[in-house]
């Protein structure tokens, strides 16, 4: 029998501007879901009734469905079908409520001082997928139904210690699994014991800075550099003292007024200019945070994209005992949604961070760090950074020929480490390229400008142009848009 599913899901999936049939199909059942025309544990039609509804292959059907699970739209029931998620209900209800106008405080006081600044300071993208958008990568590649069978295999009787509170700073299994992974790939020397789990990056920074450095001390960061470093600190009300990058990474200061207690780096792939931080400079690093007493925070957030040469190690693993605190995230490797992270603490430093950890945060999605352990003890997660080296290599040369064509070999940017998600395309000193981004992105051209990344007053122009979660086929087209934007629309 037909069910009226099909006729709501046909409506919508003819008033969708045409696409590929999968992206078509996707969007079209999302924006039921999300409308409220599909309801919350609604039975939606089998694949094979919907594939000979729409004329489609039940593949391609089979493929949105999968899609569809994996973040958490619909789920399957054994021997009783398939079902729109009924959490998605609580989604519609704080969406609906959002929708009503925020009464805004008569008095901007009512907010803190570092609220004010950061707010005035706040760098995040409302958008966080499209053309050319920076550090995410291809979350369409990656292997959705090998995770979803392991995952599924870890929930369907999954240890009782998987859902209740973490106590551990994440699952024994996830970190053994790490610390194998990072002594082999990233040359980082640890243990289980000094490995701790977080969501993300930004949690990770956060935590440091939180137990490390009271309100007033000093840190150092890379000028230009990671936004979301200023903002925690801001909040944190530590001041910042914002260091040239060169060829070979941040210059240190040898006499510095105030010693920082933090040093945040980005070595093996400086963010976002992209140089790579040579020996010397590591060396000299290193001696520098010993003498100031200061701890070295090593985001190394995208180090297995290195597309020639030899793999650079990590500069924690470069000294016994180093003073280096090592950060990492699987939202590069895998997809940003899965929002796990990771810490490698020195010997001294773990115990305490991982029980302010647990006082601070109360972690959890165990099982989700039971599949990703069981996913790269079996190699999947090794084998996937493989083909994506390679994936992303190709686009980024791809990119790299369009920027020499249609813009010229001026526009790239300083340092080519050949490694990363992005690109730096280098604009004159009079170009505005934050107004540049502005328009790029209101077609859809979700390009960062460079600027933004600066600290202190000296910038330099650009724009950040992701290349990894871009198709092969709409790069051209998305990019001679950009081109057009850059060339006659912002001078």
């Amino acid at each position: 029998m037909r069910s009226l599913t099909v006729d709501v899901i046909k409506q919508a999936f003819l008033q969708t501007p045409a696409e590929k049939l999968h992206k078509k199909l996707y969007a079209a059942i999302c924006n039921c879901i999300l409308e409220g025309s599909l309801r919350p544990a609604a039975r939606m039609p089998p694949t094979r009734d919907l594939a000979n509804e729409l004329s489609l292959s039940r593949n391609t059907v089979l493929r949105v469905y999968e899609q569809l699970q994996a973040e958490g739209y619909i789920s399957t029931r054994t021997s009783s079908g398939t079902f729109v998620t009924e959490s998605v209900l609580d989604n519609l209800n704080t969406q609906a409520a959002r929708t009503v106008p925020a009464t805004v405080p008569e008095e901007p006081t009512s907010l803190s001082l570092r609220c004010l600044e950061l707010l005035e300071n706040a760098s995040a993208s409302p958008a966080q997928w499209g053309d050319f958008i920076p550090g995410v990568p291809d979350v369409e590649s990656f292997p959705h139904r090998t995770f979803k069978k392991i995952y599924d295999r870890v929930a369907r009787r999954p240890n009782p210690e998987y859902l209740t509170y973490d106590a551990a700073s994440g699952l024994e299994e996830l970190k053994s699994a790490l610390s194998d992974y990072l002594r082999t790939a990233r040359g980082v020397k640890c243990t289980t014991d000094q490995i701790l789990i977080t969501e993300g990056i930004h949690q990770a920074l956060d935590l440091v800075t939180r137990t490390l450095c009271d309100p007033g001390d000093n840190a150092w960061i890379e000028e230009p550099g990671y936004w979301g470093i200023k903002n925690i600190l801001r909040m944190n009300a530590v001041n910042i003292s914002a260091l040239d990058v060169d060829d070979q990474g941040l210059m240190p200061q040898a006499n510095a007024d105030e010693k920082p207690k933090l040093i945040f780096v980005t070595p093996s792939h400086q963010y976002p200019l992209g140089s790579v931080m040579s020996l010397p400079r590591r060396q000299l690093l290193l001696s520098q945070a010993r003498e100031f007493q200061s701890w070295i925070v090593e985001d190394d957030y995208d180090s297995e994209f290195r597309f020639s040469g030899q793999p650079i190690p990590s500069l924690q693993g470069l000294e016994e005992n180093s003073p280096v605190i090592y950060i990492g995230t699987f939202s590069k490797t895998l997809y940003p949604a899965l929002r796990l992270g990771y810490v490698v603490l020195p010997n001294m430093l773990a115990a305490p961070l991982k029980k302010v950890h647990n006082e601070l945060y109360r972690s959890g999605h165990q099982v989700i760090q039971a599949a990703l352990a069981e996913f790269i003890r079996e190699g999947y997660y090794a084998a996937h950074i493989r083909k994506m080296r390679q994936l992303y290599s190709k686009r980024r040369n791809q990119l790299v020929e369009l920027i020499k064509r249609h813009l010229g070999e001026e526009y790239l940017g300083y340092y080519n480490s050949n490694a990363g998600l992005h690109l730096i395309i280098q604009l004159p000193a009079a170009a505005d390229d934050i107004h540049i981004a502005k328009l790029a992105n209101a077609e859809g051209i979700l390009v960062r400008p460079l600027s933004r990344y600066y600290f202190n007053a000296q910038k330099s122009k650009g724009l950040l142009v992701g290349f990894a979660s871009v198709q092969d086929d709409n790069m051209l087209p998305s990019f001679l848009r950009l081109v057009k934007t850059i060339k006659y629309k912002a001078y």
